[in-house]
């Protein structure tokens, strides 16, 4: 992704989470709370959502949100937008981290089962 262009949209923003040992649990209480009100209510964010690794993957976490375009996400981070943000009190149940944009212009779908 050039990024000079901004695409035509949505854009997942993915920070992705190695929490330190016997802390995925807070982090998630925390993305529910902290997290979500870093993104809710944004113009051009359309909405969030997180969960943990299963299994052997238990310590693995995950908060993306979803925004209309990179300008939307550039407009809501600013210079920085390229970096994880990290609410104050993340540090300390967080070994690694990362952050990624991936463009989902050409490839969303959202099925709802039938028996809901």
């Amino acid at each position: 992704m050039n990024d000079e262009q901004p695409t035509s949209g949505p854009v997942l923003r993915l920070f992705q989470v190695r929490a330190k040992p016997g802390c995925a649990a807070e982090l998630i209480q925390k993305f529910g709370v902290t997290s979500a009100e870093v993104v809710r209510g944004y113009p051009g964010n359309l909405g969030y959502f997180f969960g943990h690794g299963v299994d052997s993957d238990e310590d693995y976490v995950a908060f993306t949100s979803i925004w209309d375009n990179l300008d939307a996400v550039k407009e809501r981070f600013g210079d920085t937008w390229k970096e994880s943000f990290l609410p104050p009190g993340y540090e300390d149940l967080i070994e690694e981290h990362s952050i990624r944009h991936i463009d989902i212009g050409g490839g969303w779908h959202v099925g709802i089962p039938k028996d809901a």
